[in-house]
């Protein structure tokens, strides 16, 4: 991943050094069962512990020679351990070590991620309590439809990042898997009692049955659902973008005092964030496809996914790290117009009361279909001549054999738009 959208945490869990590390821990318990089993000398077991370490540069120099990254590394490895190194990588095949230390690697991004989730909920939750009771119009189709509140439309949000939170955790669980099995999985060169061993020590699942790699629908399973958080990320930054258009202005990202907005015209205040967060969600989601495709694989395995995984893995994970804290960023620093929202929600001169009056017409008797006809009518005129609703629909005399004046008045100014938003919060925003 490009330095912009990394953050040293994230990072540091797809270096080398990382990998290598946790392919040592795995490859020290491995002999440490394997001696506790009588298969190789307990001495072997104490000599790897204490004298296994690895170089970096000089596995990659020796991967130029090998073409097999696992190779460079025990053939590096060794060197250190000296006499009792011909017990290490015992029985075991590479994919054992690669696979294993994948779990890991995958856990460690994903229990990143999974704590910015949880501070994104803190400030969704704190900002749909502040704006509670701000109204502001709904829309359909982009189009006014009937009043909500600001905190309600945040409270959507809200609710909506913590199923994101449960299937992380569900594809952390998935994908927390020890797979040593040796060749093609038959346990043939490997004592099935290693794989148990390792599997507790790590806090990893046994694989079930692993062919000679861990089955790749796990993986596809995890990086679906961190192309769902991704989508979720974006209706947010849309939700924005649109907020922020000129027209509108009820909701801006926070534009700091020496941010330009454009190089041409000093005026611009642009949602670049949310624009960058749409752009970041789309190419998260282009794993997607990849991930599945890996689950196809020839006969017990081949190394087709490999590659594929070599460059999604880290890149994608780093992206959605980058992603979530950016988008707490905008959540706790956005700026709120509650004067425009109170503007655009009267623009349409009370409009948005059409259904209220739909449902008054047919509990007086009408059929719906001749109070739609009704309403319609009056509403169109209104937004075709850009009238008052209501100085409309008191001229109407049609309507007014079966609504009065006086009720018209109380439908149209009854300050009750969200009377259901207490219950809304109370149950459904916890």
């Amino acid at each position: 991943m490009i330095p912009r959208y990394n953050r040293p945490n994230i990072e540091k869990i797809w270096t080398l050094e990382n990998k290598f590390k946790i392919w040592t821990d795995i490859e020290i318990l491995i002999a440490e069962k394997l001696a506790d089993i009588g298969v190789i000398p307990k001495i072997a077991s104490k000599e790897i512990r204490r004298k296994a370490k690895f170089n970096v540069d000089e596995i990659t120099k020796l991967e130029k020679q090998t073409k097999h990254d696992v190779n460079a590394y025990i053939d590096n490895v060794s060197k250190y351990i000296g006499k009792q190194s011909k017990y290490f990588h015992h029985g075991v095949t590479s994919s054992d070590i690669i696979d294993t230390g994948f779990s890991i690697q995958l856990r460690q991004t994903g229990e990143i991620i999974k704590n910015e989730i949880k501070i994104l909920l803190k400030n969704l939750k704190a900002k749909s309590l502040k704006y509670k009771n701000t109204a502001m119009i709904g829309r359909s189709h982009g189009i006014h439809a009937e009043p909500i509140t600001f905190g309600l439309k945040l409270g959507s949000f809200y609710n909506e990042f913590k199923r994101n939170l449960k299937r992380l955790e569900l594809a952390i669980e998935e994908i927390s898997i020890c797979s040593i099995s040796g060749p093609v999985g038959t346990y043939e060169s490997i004592d099935p009692r290693v794989e148990k061993y390792v599997a507790k020590k790590l806090k990893l699942k046994s694989e079930d049955i692993s062919t000679q790699i861990i089955p790749r629908d796990r993986h596809a399973f995890f990086f679906s659902v961190l192309g769902i958080i991704a989508s979720s990320i974006e209706r947010f930054a849309v939700e924005i973008r649109h907020l922020q258009r000129t027209e509108l202005l009820e909701v801006e990202e926070k534009f700091s005092s020496k941010q330009k907005g454009s190089s041409a015209m000093p005026h611009k205040r642009n949602p670049v964030l949310s624009e960058n967060l749409t752009g970041l969600a789309r190419y998260i989601r282009s794993a997607v496809i990849p991930s599945m495709e890996n689950i196809v694989l020839w006969h017990e395995r081949d190394i087709s996914h490999s590659s594929v995984e070599r460059i999604m893995a880290p890149d994608i994970s780093i992206a959605l790290d980058f992603s979530l804290n950016r988008l707490n960023e905008i959540v706790k620093t956005m700026t709120v117009y509650p004067e425009n929202m109170k503007k655009n929600l009267n623009l349409l001169g009370g409009l948005y009361n059409s259904q209220k009056l739909l449902l008054k017409l047919t509990k007086k008797g009408l059929s719906r279909q001749e109070a739609y006809s009704i309403i319609q009518k009056n509403a169109m005129e209104a937004w075709n001549n850009k009238k008052k609703f209501h100085d409309v629909l008191k001229k109407d005399k049609i309507l007014l054999k079966y609504i009065s004046k006086e009720e018209l008045k109380n439908i149209l100014e009854n300050d009750k738009k969200n009377s259901k938003i207490d219950w809304i919060f109370k149950n459904k925003i916890k």
